[in-house]
C-alpha cells in the first residue's frame, strides 16, 4: 500500500529502467529513501533492440528486408516489455506499487522522460547515473539531460554505493544546499514533501560579501561551512556539499536550479553537474523558479 506525502496525496514516481546494474541500484536506493509510492517503470527502446544472436536467428527466418524489419520490430518490443516487467517486479519487491510503460524512441531520451513525467503528473523522476536507453552511456547524456529539462524533481542515484551510503539511505538526514535564493527555498520545501520523515540539514557554503546569510525553515538545522576550495568555484561548492553530506551521513543531497545570490549564481548548472559527477550518494535536483528578466 502506498503512503501519502505530507499533503495526503500518494507520490507518483517515474522510474527509468534499462536492465543495467545502475538502474537496478536506482530503484533499490529510491525505495530506501521513499519507502512506498506509486511507480511507473519506463523503458525506452530503439530498434533493433534485440540481441545480436536473436537478430541472426530472425535473419534466417525472413524472406525479405521488409519481413526482417517487421520481425525485428515485433521481437524488439516483446523483449523490451519482458525487460520492463523485471523492473516492475523489482519496484514491487522494494515496497512500491508499480506498472510498466514501454515507449519507442529515436533518440532524445531525456526529453522523452521529461514529457512522460508531465503527461503522467509524476511528482518525481528516478534515474541511475548511467544511460537509460539500453546503451551504457556515461553520465552527461540521458541522466544529465533529464535533470536539465525535467519540469519535476529528479533523483539521480550513482552506482555503485558503499555500505555506509546504503546505511545513510536508510535513515540519514536530507542535506539541502542553500544560497538564500528562491530556488534553494523551493528545494527545501520539495525535500520536506518527498522525505517527510527525514531530518533536514540546510548547508550554506560561506562566500565573501556583505548582507545577511541564508536561513533555514522551522525544524531544520542550518550549518554554514567554509568552501573547500576557491570561493565562488562551482566545483569547490559541490565538493564542500559532498564532504558535508559524508560527514553528516546524509541519505540524499538536494539542490535547486537557477538559484541566485546577489550577482553570484550558485547551486545551478556548474554546481549541480559537479554534484552529479562526484557526490557519491543520491542527489535530488529540484527545478526552481525562472531567473527574473532584467
Amino acid at each position: 500500500m502506498s503512503a501519502p506525502d505530507s499533503g495526503g496525496r500518494t507520490l507518483r514516481v517515474l522510474v527509468g529502467y534499462d536492465g543495467s546494474r545502475s538502474s537496478v541500484n536506482a530503484i533499490e536506493a529510491a525505495a530506501h529513501l521513499i519507502p512506498s509510492a506509486d511507480a511507473t517503470v519506463l523503458h525506452l527502446w530503439e530498434p533493433p533492440f534485440t540481441s545480436p544472436e536473436l537478430r541472426q536467428r530472425l535473419a534466417g527466418r525472413a524472406d525479405s528486408l521488409e519481413s526482417l524489419s517487421n520481425l525485428l520490430e515485433s521481437e524488439g518490443r516483446a523483449e523490451a516489455e519482458r525487460l520492463t516487467r523485471t523492473g516492475v517486479a523489482l519496484a514491487r519487491a522494494a515496497g512500491w506499487t508499480a506498472e510498466p510503460l514501454v515507449k519507442r524512441t529515436f533518440g532524445g531520451d531525456g526529453y522523452q522522460f521529461a514529457r512522460t513525467a508531465q503527461e503522467l503528473g509524476a511528482d518525481l523522476i528516478v534515474v541511475g547515473s548511467r544511460g537509460l536507453s539500453g546503451v551504457r552511456a556515461a553520465l552527461g547524456s540521458v541522466s544529465e539531460l533529464v535533470v536539465h529539462v525535467s519540469p519535476v524533481p529528479v533523483l539521480v542515484v550513482p552506482y555503485p554505493l558503499t555500505s555506509a551510503e546504503w546505511d545513510a539511505a536508510d535513515h540519514g538526514p536530507v542535506l539541502v544546499g542553500t544560497d538564500g535564493s528562491a530556488g534553494a527555498d523551493t528545494a527545501m520545501a520539495t525535500a520536506a514533501e518527498l522525505f517527510p520523515e527525514r531530518k533536514q540539514l540546510v548547508v550554506s557554503v560561506s562566500e565573501p560579501g556583505p548582507g545577511p546569510g541564508p536561513t533555514a525553515p522551522d525544524g531544520a538545522e542550518l550549518v554554514t561551512v567554509p568552501s573547500a576550495g576557491r570561493p565562488g568555484s562551482s566545483r569547490a561548492t559541490a565538493a564542500t556539499l559532498a564532504e558535508c553530506a559524508t560527514g553528516h551521513g546524509a541519505g540524499v543531497i538536494a539542490v535547486g536550479t537557477r538559484g541566485r545570490s546577489a550577482s553570484r549564481e550558485l547551486l545551478v548548472g556548474g554546481v549541480t553537474r559537479a554534484l552529479l559527477h562526484h557526490a557519491h550518494r543520491p542527489t535530488l535536483v529540484v527545478p526552481g523558479p525562472p531567473s527574473p528578466v532584467a
